[in-house]
């Protein structure tokens, strides 16, 4: 098909499978197919192919969270390729980079490849927080948001299905499932680039980097939740196999359960966004992750047992759908030709913890794994007392509390 260059306010004669949102819904689906698959097999693969322990996963993921440090970069790419573009662009190198995990079983290798899937992924995802609300009406963005979340969901429940039985039941290895996964990614990237037509908000983006004194609330939030998800993100799912023993088919079916979860509740969180507004989502999510993070720390204090653990690791996803709020907060205050080059500062704020934490926490998981989760549940509160400076009705000059 021709490629062509429509406004998103002119797609009315475009069939349902290429308009914007569909492209969001195919784009979000590949994401997380490739991520899902590298994510899924990573524990085990690091465990048992390279001898990690917590302190080598820690830098592992300190190492994956560069790129998202330096997501302002993202701006200077944009200068000479569409957003549209290099979001293509970017799944195409998570998708080559995941298929080819397996074959560097070593710490640097696995150090290379995860660099450079990790590029793609955060690019991408800068990317697609930018173009989300650029393309998404504002008084549709937490449901629609809901709904893409919905959708990267029942993309890793696909995923992680697969992998489960692939595993368990017809003894596929590392290198099939990383190869099947990446490769996937690539083919849905390719159509997307060839089928859809270059979209184009109704404003025309800044194309230089923007730090803004009223959006600081923002900043300061999109810190505190890239440190806060980093923690999870790393030692959650490695305390299920050190501790507990999981192997490949059982964190994947603790994933399944998760998405499974997500499928249904994605929605409903964003329709209770939209309801009841950004601060009282917010509040109730941080409170919420403060004390699942405490009792994180309980199992290794009192010896809870595996299905405990596993209960929490569900119930975290279920408030972490509830970080929509925080996208659909920014829309409401931003000047919307901000959008663009602040989702590239937003991205690299969110990943300066990122980057420094797991491998400090990695040294400390050594010593005590439940003082991971003391800081981890330390930085939920002060994301909630940092919620309750949102107004509970965010507009231009309206951005906090402090601003009447």
């Amino acid at each position: 098909m021709k490629t062509l260059s429509l406004s998103t306010t002119d797609v009315a004669h475009l069939p349902s499978w290429r308009k914007p949102i569909a492209l969001l819904v195919l784009m979000t689906f590949a994401l997380q197919m490739a991520f899902s698959t590298w994510i899924a097999l990573l524990n085990n693969f690091v465990h048992d192919q390279a001898g990690f322990d917590g302190a080598d996963l820690g830098w592992l993921h300190s190492i994956r969270e560069v790129p998202g440090f330096f997501a302002v970069g993202v701006i200077v790419v944009l200068w000479f390729m569409r957003e549209q573009v290099l979001a293509t662009v970017s799944l195409v190198m998570l998708g080559v980079a995941v298929g080819v995990t397996a074959w560097f079983p070593t710490f640097g290798g696995i150090m290379i490849t995860t660099f450079i899937s990790s590029l793609g992924f955060h690019y991408y995802e800068t990317v697609k927080q930018s173009l989300e609300l650029q393309w998404i009406p504002k008084d549709r963005a937490p449901i629609i948001l809901g709904w893409l979340m919905a959708a990267a969901s029942a993309a890793s429940l696909i995923t992680y299905s697969t992998i489960m039985v692939a595993w368990k039941f017809f003894e596929l290895d590392f290198n099939t499932l990383y190869m099947t996964g990446g490769g996937l990614a690539i083919v849905v990237a390719i159509f997307a680039m060839t089928a859809y037509p270059q979209f184009h908000g109704p404003t025309v983006q800044n194309t230089n980097m923007v730090l803004r004194k009223r959006y600081w609330l923002y900043y300061i939030l999109q810190f505190m939740a890239g440190a806060r998800r980093q923690i999870f993100m790393v030692f959650a799912a490695f305390m299920m196999v050190e501790r507990f023993g999981f192997e490949v088919h059982e964190v994947t079916a603790l994933f399944l359960i998760n998405y499974l979860a997500n499928m249904v509740f994605a929605p409903i969180m964003g329709g209770a966004i939209k309801r009841f507004g950004e601060r009282n989502a917010l509040v109730f999510e941080y409170a919420g992750l403060a004390i699942l993070f405490c009792a994180y720390g309980g199992i290794y204090i009192f010896g809870w047992g595996v299905v405990f653990a596993a209960s929490l690791y569900v119930i975290d996803h279920f408030f972490f759908a509830l970080s929509i709020a925080q996208k659909t907060y920014f829309q409401k205050i931003a000047d919307p030709a901000d959008i663009a080059p602040t989702a590239a500062v937003a991205f690299t704020i969110n990943h300066i913890g990122a980057v420094v934490l797991p491998a400090l926490l990695g040294y400390v998981w050594l010593v005590s794994p439940a003082a991971v989760f003391g800081v981890a549940a330390a930085i939920a509160v002060i994301s909630m007392l940092l919620a309750l400076c949102i107004p509970r009705q965010p507009a231009p000059g309206r951005e906090t509390i402090f601003r009447n």
